[in-house]
Parts: structure tokens; C-alpha cells; sequence
């Protein structure tokens, strides 16, 4: 009883200790919890892509001596859409080139060893007008013209690369990339043993999609040379890499069948009769591994383009510049024996070349410091390739000219790995910009044998390819494995290529 009583006692206490406790919560402002939510990551699922050996992993190891393992194409249905190119492009009126252009070298050049410093901006020196005495003694300054960030050049003598194993889609995503530099022309290769593996004068889902690639590469008003490489398997004895076919002509039944009978023959503008005959790679059959071997191979393909026009462009094949003494044939020895085998016969074709320029800049001439790996042979520097071909073309009187049908330089700058040759980290993408900007400059001012130029590349880049450390990823002017996926390259190409009053008018 007593402690029920104690009990009842303590009851109103803990009733009025609750209600206060309420009170004063209820009462109270509280702050607020702040909830932060993460969006969840969205999974990354690695895109696979089709091996490259239908056209980007052959041309990758063009400027290269050694041989590349070769690979078998993936039919265009089993193919997963490449990688999306992302992020947005930045507007071209925000680039901000970093020199004018001219001569690059200094006298004194020398190649580096070591990858250069960044270098700075070059700021051009302004030299005051003198003082002009008034009744009140001023300094009039009179604006000049701004100085030219990048030269204006034509670009009708301008091409690019651009690949074209993949979906329809991409493919078109590809030319609109392709439009914004305003070039006037566009190469694409014709992998023969991709688009016809069937047999002689078929027309499968290969051939209907290249043939609808080709046209949608002409409708925005680009010219468009085909360059030719690659026989089937049904052509062919010799099965190993890649190479012509058995019977030269095959070739000019399949090039009569392609002008003839699908919608390309009334849409391109020039071929290029097969891609650097002179590495064993490309050439591995029964024709003789030399000039004279290649010139059995060109003149039924020259025939069958004849005959369906008098006036298309027919281009030589370029020759990989190479000295190896067992992969390849040197080029300069090799263009002599075509000179050798007729060549000169051929007054209205164009004398194809590949000067790539590794890590030397285009003014640069052999070998300012012999010994230093892409450094010690003409055929590393772009001048020098250019000039001992006209050479050879003069030393046998063909009044032609000559096509860069690839040319380049390759960068590793923000890829975030190691580049897959020492040479490829001296490149810094602003060197990329100014050396291949320069060549250009130099082929339109101040070398009168050399026309059209076509850029390696726009577009070779991947996430698969980059993740490879390929060569290829290094010269594409378009690289979704860095920010901004443009390459300030791609920008002065639209920069020089238009006018003031931005029409596609080069001077």
C-alpha cells in the first residue's frame, strides 16, 4: 500500500517533466537535415568495334617499318555502334591559335631528345609609329591589321581521311564532323576483300552500304578520291596480310563493275590505284615484289578508268617512306623502278606520296643531328620526301605533279598513357596544329609540283584503339579519349579555310 502510494505520487511529477520536455521540442527551430543525394554512375560497357585490318590498322602502321599482326574484318550487320564522340565541340571563334605561321625552324634547329617544354604563346612584337609633332605634341598610334592566326589557304587543294568501317549512322556523324573544317575533299578507302568477298561482280550489304557511304560523302559537296587496296581472298593464292590480286585483271573488272554498274562512278572524283606497294604487307602474292611488279597491276586499272572517263583524276599509289631492308622496298628505288617499267608513258596521271614527318617539323631537312632514332634518314622528314620524288620525276621528264594522298603528324597529349613510340610524346597537339597548318602553307605558296593534300586523319580514333596504344589514335584530328575531342588541329583547319565573311573561299 505504502509503495503503491509512492507511486501515485510520483506520477503528476513525471507527467509535468514529460509535458516540458514536449513543450520545449515542440517549440524549438530545428535546423534542417541537408540530404545529398549521388547520382548513381551509370555502368560503362566497352563498345566493341570491328578490328581495324578492313582499313585503319594497315594505314596506321603505314608510317612504320615493322609488320603488323592482321586481323579479320567483323560484317558491318554484327557491328555495335562505335563509341559516341563526346563532349560538345567547343566554337571555333573560342580557339585561341598560338602562333602565325611561316617558316617554323630557327637557323640553328636541332631535334630534341626529350619531349620540348609547353611552349608559350608567341606574341608578336609591335613596333610603335613615330611621333608626330601637332600643336599639342601626341604619340598617335595607328591600329594595324591583326595578325593572321593561321594562313589562308584554298581549300579545294585540302582533304581529309576518313573512316568508314562502321554503321551508317556514325558514318554520316563523321561527315558533318567533317564539314565544319570546310576542306574540299575527302578520301576514303575502298577495302576490296570487305565490300566484294563474295565473288567477281557481286553486290552484297558491303558493297550497298560503302556505295551509300560514298554518295552521302559527295552530297555535302565534297570531291572524293577512292584509293583502291586489298584483294578477296578468291582473287588471291597467296592468302597472307594483304595483297594484289593474282591476275591484274581483276582489279580492272572490279573497278569497271564499281563505275559502272552502282551509283559511285557518277559521284567520285579521282582514284588511287592501290596503298603503298612497296611494304610486304600490302603486296604479298604472285606479282613481283618491285615497281615494274606494281606497274603490271595499274595499267589494265588505269585502262578500265579510262574507259568510263577520259578526265578522272587517276593518282599513283603513295608509297610508304622507307628504307627497310627486308619489309619493304625503298621508296625512292621503287618510284625509279615504275619510271623504269612505263610509268612516264602515263602523261595525265598524278604521282601519289606519303610524306609523313614523324617528329620533324615540315621545314626541317635531313639530318640536322644524325643518331637520334626518327632523326637520321630523309625519308623521317617531310621536305625531304617531297623534294627527291620531284627529283625522280624530273630525271625521267613526267611533266605531272604530285598528291599527298596521307600526311600528318601524330600527338599522345592528353591520352594518358604511354604513346606506342618515343617519337609520338615529342608531338605536342599544338605542334600537330602548326606542323600539318605549315604544310599546308608550304604546299600552296612555295611548292609549285605539289596539289591536293590529304590529311591522316579525321576520325581513326576510338576507345578500343586508344586503349591499344595504335599509332592510328595519335594522328586523328578527332579523339573522344580526350577533352576537348577536337584537336586545336581540327579547328585551324576551319580557321584557315574561310573568309571573312565565313564562306568556303580560300585564298
Amino acid at each position: 500500500m505504502q509503495k503503491l502510494t509512492r507511486t501515485l505520487k510520483l506520477q503528476p511529477i513525471l507527467f509535468i517533466v514529460l509535458v516540458g520536455v514536449f513543450g520545449l521540442f515542440a517549440c524549438t527551430v530545428r535546423d534542417p537535415i541537408e540530404v545529398i543525394i549521388t547520382p548513381t554512375p551509370q555502368p560503362v560497357t566497352p563498345t566493341v568495334i570491328p578490328t581495324l585490318e578492313a582499313e585503319a590498322v594497315e594505314e596506321a602502321t603505314s608510317t612504320s617499318t615493322e609488320t603488323q599482326p592482321t586481323t579479320t574484318p567483323v560484317p558491318t550487320e554484327t557491328v555495335p555502334e562505335t563509341p559516341t564522340l563526346s563532349p560538345e565541340p567547343v566554337e571555333p571563334d573560342e580557339i585561341q591559335p598560338t602562333r602565325e605561321f611561316g617558316p617554323i625552324l630557327p637557323p640553328d634547329y636541332r631535334l630534341q631528345t626529350q619531349p620540348p617544354p609547353t611552349a608559350e604563346p608567341v606574341i608578336p612584337t609591335v613596333t610603335p609609329l613615330p611621333e608626330i609633332e601637332t600643336a599639342t605634341p601626341t604619340i598617335t598610334v595607328t591600329p594595324g591589321p591583326s595578325p593572321t592566326p593561321v594562313p589562308r589557304l584554298n581549300p579545294d587543294l585540302m582533304g581529309l581521311q576518313i573512316y568508314s568501317n562502321m554503321a551508317f549512322e556514325q558514318f554520316g556523324e563523321a561527315i558533318s564532323l567533317a564539314e565544319v573544317t570546310n576542306v574540299g575533299w575527302l578520301k576514303i578507302q575502298v577495302n576490296w576483300a570487305f565490300i566484294q568477298s563474295e565473288g567477281p561482280n557481286t553486290f552484297g550489304e558491303q558493297f550497298q552500304l560503302f556505295e551509300r557511304q560514298v554518295e552521302a560523302a559527295a552530297r555535302p559537296g565534297f570531291r572524293v578520291l577512292l584509293s583502291i587496296a586489298k584483294a578477296p581472298d578468291w582473287a588471291r593464292s597467296d592468302r597472307q596480310e594483304s595483297g594484289p590480286p593474282d591476275n591484274p585483271q581483276d582489279l580492272a573488272n572490279f573497278i569497271s563493275f564499281m563505275l559502272n554498274d552502282t551509283k559511285i562512278g557518277g559521284v567520285i572524283d579521282a582514284i588511287e590505284i592501290w596503298n603503298e606497294p612497296n611494304l610486304i604487307r600490302e603486296w604479298r602474292g604472285t606479282l613481283p615484289f618491285n615497281g615494274a611488279g606494281y606497274m603490271q597491276l595499274f595499267g589494265p586499272a588505269y585502262d578500265a578508268i579510262r574507259a568510263y572517263s577520259p578526265t578522272m583524276t587517276i593518282v599513283t599509289a603513295g608509297l610508304a617512306p622507307t628504307s627497310h631492308p627486308t619489309a619493304a622496298v625503298d621508296d625512292r628505288l621503287y618510284l625509279q623502278q615504275m619510271y623504269d617499267a612505263g610509268l612516264a608513258n602515263y602523261d595525265d596521271v598524278i604521282i601519289g606520296v606519303h610524306p609523313y614527318g614523324w617528329a620533324n617539323p615540315p621545314d626541317a631537312r635531313c639530318c640536322p643531328n644524325p643518331g637520334q632514332g626518327w632523326d637520321d634518314n630523309p625519308r623521317f622528314f617531310f621536305l625531304d620526301t617531297l623534294e627527291d620524288t620531284y627529283a625522280i620525276m624530273q630525271r625521267n621528264n613526267h611533266n605531272t605533279t604530285m598528291w599527298a594522298t596521307e600526311f600528318g603528324w601524330a600527338t599522345w597529349d592528353g591520352v594518358g598513357s604511354e604513346p606506342p613510340e618515343p617519337w609520338v610524346g615529342w608531338n605536342s597537339a599544338q605542334d600537330q596544329a602548326n606542323y600539318a597548318m605549315r604544310a599546308f602553307e608550304m604546299a600552296q605558296r612555295e611548292l609549285p609540283y605539289l596539289d591536293v593534300m590529304f590529311l591522316w586523319n579525321l576520325n581513326f580514333a576510338n576507345l578500343i584503339t586508344v586503349e591499344q596504344r595504335q599509332e592510328i589514335t595519335g594522328y586523328s584530328i578527332i579523339n573522344p579519349a580526350v577533352f576537348p575531342r577536337e584537336r586545336p588541329l581540327y579547328w585551324m583547319l576551319a580557321q584557315a579555310t574561310r573568309d571573312e565573311n565565313n564562306n568556303n573561299n580560300g585564298s
